[in-house]
């Protein structure tokens, strides 16, 4: 009998389910993330939450705000702060261009997911509107006439 396989684990990733109900996305960017070793060890063993996470424009820089990463359960005193300010890494020009919509008014930057990447630490961050209370209900009501019409079609099959 020849040795059983051992399973491998689904792709890293730590989403922001909120963020399709809360926001409108407009257009997306990929970041690195200047992280801790525990940190990136806590996010291995999908660990954290950005539901409450957003990005602000300090200088020409960019800083991820509110994304609780926990401390890594085998750390030992060099364990890191939670939910400490972390650094993205953008090319120049995304960080101007990005700048300049947000002091437009009107604009969010706000994290979508973190995974990896060719064993990296990625962010993937959205620029989003806020969608009124309306907007919200229009959706929902979208989804619920979709998913009768899909049990409908099924129900014909």
């Amino acid at each position: 009998m020849s040795a059983k396989k051992q399973s491998t684990p689904g792709p890293v990733e730590i989403r922001n389910k909120k963020l399709h109900h809360k926001y409108k996305v407009e257009e997306t960017f990929e970041a690195g993330i200047v992280l801790k070793g525990t940190e990136v060890k806590a996010i291995r063993d999908k660990q954290g939450r950005i539901e409450e996470a957003f990005c602000r424009v300090n200088g020409s820089e960019i800083f991820l705000y509110n994304a609780h990463i926990p401390e890594y359960s085998f750390g030992n005193l060099n364990n890191h702060s939670p939910d400490r300010a972390r650094k993205l890494l953008l090319h120049r020009k995304e960080i101007n261009r990005l700048r300049g919509q947000l002091e437009a008014g009107g604009k969010t930057l706000v994290p979508e997911k973190i995974y990896l990447k060719h064993g990296l630490v990625k962010v993937k961050v959205a620029l989003c509107t806020g969608k009124k209370l309306y907007d919200k209900r229009d959706d929902m009501k979208k989804r619920v006439a979709m998913r009768e019409a899909e049990r409908a079609m099924k129900a014909h099959r």
